[in-house]
């Protein structure tokens, strides 16, 4: 599977509108190793932005792996700890689901892999073969693994988790729940690049636009593939363009495949996602990017709640696009 970064989509707000008087409040700061950006009207009560970032440190007490005592770096330390919390029990169902949908593609167990490439939590190893790579796959599978009575039980204890495909997405999620319960009708959430667009910007939809996959690019030299509009929706992006290490002088892309343990190489480049939650959408970019372009397609089109926008490779190397039926609303302003 693979790690989230920022990088996949640009947010174009404006942050006023043409009406007079009316003005959006915008909040940034850093969270998860990356930035998040909230943009929202003025609800029925004030937030202050110290309520984000505590909401935001109390998720990241529960599934960071960055964090030494959260609760998934004890679990993955085999450490004790109280119980498991809501916020680890959604990601791991939500994580159950995708997998079972993705044919065991989409699979948080792969962390020992991500870990042996540097994507992880820890440093990368010095070097990789298929030896030290069917090694670690002894360890890699959510049939190995279950919930029991409020704890998480391994088959093997050498088994750690990596939520990070998804995590970012429950927290935009968490984030922008907090906002519509606080009385905010119109907010937009975002981190590293994952989105959800409560309400409109008043009264149009929100606007996120899709990078054109051009590996090597940076957040200076990116460029705009496509505009999309959301609202009371969740888009995630994600893809294998911009993100690898080189050990040995050779090339590895952060997409790994759980059942090779290898990084998944297929014409897929960018696997846009639009569903109700930021989750969801989250987990299934990552699910398309590792399964490849015709297996991509058979999950999001046996899924009526997913619409997709694809960007891959022809045989001659040229850009082309994908997209599912109900995407073309989403395209238009």
């Amino acid at each position: 599977m693979t790690t989230k970064f920022s990088y996949f989509i640009a947010l174009l707000l404006g942050l006023f509108s043409c009406k007079k008087n009316q003005e959006l409040i915008v909040f940034e700061g850093f969270t998860q190793g990356t930035t998040y950006r909230i943009v929202f009207e003025p609800g029925e009560t004030e937030i202050q932005q110290s309520e984000v970032d505590t909401l935001l440190r109390k998720f990241d007490l529960s599934l960071s792996t960055y964090v030494p005592n959260s609760l998934i770096s004890k679990i993955n330390r085999n450490e004790s700890y109280a119980e498991l919390d809501t916020f680890f029990i959604d990601m791991f169902n939500k994580s159950a689901e995708v997998n079972r949908a993705s044919d065991g593609m989409f699979d948080i167990t792969v962390a020992p892999l991500v870990n042996m490439y540097g994507f992880g939590f820890t440093t990368a190893d010095a070097h990789i073969d298929s030896t030290h790579v069917d090694s670690l796959l002894r360890f890699v599978g959510m049939d190995k693994i279950k919930l029991e009575n409020g704890k998480l039980v391994k088959l093997f204890p050498e088994i750690q988790i990596d939520p990070n495909a998804l995590a970012q997405g429950q927290a935009v999620d968490v984030v922008a729940e907090y906002f519509v319960k606080k009385g905010v009708k119109n907010v937009l959430v975002e981190i590293g690049g994952e989105v959800s667009g409560k309400g409109s910007k008043f009264g149009k939809p929100w606007t996120v636009g899709v990078d054109k996959p051009t590996e090597g690019s940076d957040a200076e030299t990116r460029e705009l593939q496509r505009k999309i509009f959301i609202e009371n929706k969740a888009l995630a992006t994600s893809g294998n363009y911009r993100k690898y290490i080189e050990i040995d002088g050779k090339k590895y892309h952060h997409t790994i495949n759980p059942k090779t343990g290898f990084p998944s190489y297929n014409s897929l480049l960018s696997a846009t996602i639009i569903a109700d939650d930021c989750m969801s959408a989250d987990a299934y970019a990552t699910a398309c990017m590792v399964s490849g372009l015709e297996q991509a397609k058979k999950i999001v089109e046996a899924n009526p709640n997913l619409d997709a926008y694809f960007i891959y490779a022809d045989e001659n190397g040229n850009l082309q696009e994908y997209f599912t039926k109900g995407m073309k609303k989403f395209l238009e302003s």
